[in-house]
């Protein structure tokens, strides 16, 4: 049972539901390409060339354990609307959750950048009465989550 299901209150319906982007694991994927192509290097110029061949294993033991912990990260956040609260966690060992119900959210701040925009991901900041604000990043589709927000607030 996820983290949303697990915490819904009485009469309470999930009404939407996000994760993380699949662009979380484009740096892991060029630090394994790096090494790659390092690798392919060193044996091109000569197969004694091991400052070519280890620089290239480095890149991809490092873009290996990246991805794993993107991985990790995909499988442990959660980002769900429903007819009451907003519910996001994020993190397995290193939890980070927000519950906040939806008539003490102030707004929801959408960032993209270029990147972002082409390929639909962004960072939402949830402003909550008295001042507090949450920041998550690389949110899959944010200005689908805002619109879902506000309109459940708005009914």
């Amino acid at each position: 049972m996820s983290f949303i299901e697990s915490n819904l209150l009485p009469n309470e319906e999930i009404a939407y539901r996000t994760k993380l982007h699949w662009f979380i694991f484009v740096p892991s994927s060029i630090a394994i390409a790096i090494g790659l192509s390092l690798i392919a290097t060193g044996y091109a110029q000569s197969p004694s060339n091991h400052i070519f061949i280890f620089s290239g294993l480095a890149f991809i033991a490092y873009g290996t354990l990246l991805f794993i912990v993107r991985w990790i990260d995909l499988k442990t956040s959660e980002f769900g609307v429903t007819n009451k609260r907003v519910l996001i966690k994020i993190g397995f060992i290193r939890r980070h959750s927000l519950e906040i119900i939806l008539n003490k959210i102030e707004g929801i701040g959408v960032n993209q950048g270029i990147i972002g925009r082409i390929f639909g991901f962004g960072t939402i900041t949830v402003s909550g009465t008295g001042g507090s604000k949450e920041h998550f990043a690389q949110i899959d589709d944010p200005l689908e989550f805002r619109r879902q927000v506000q309109s459940r607030i708005e009914s």
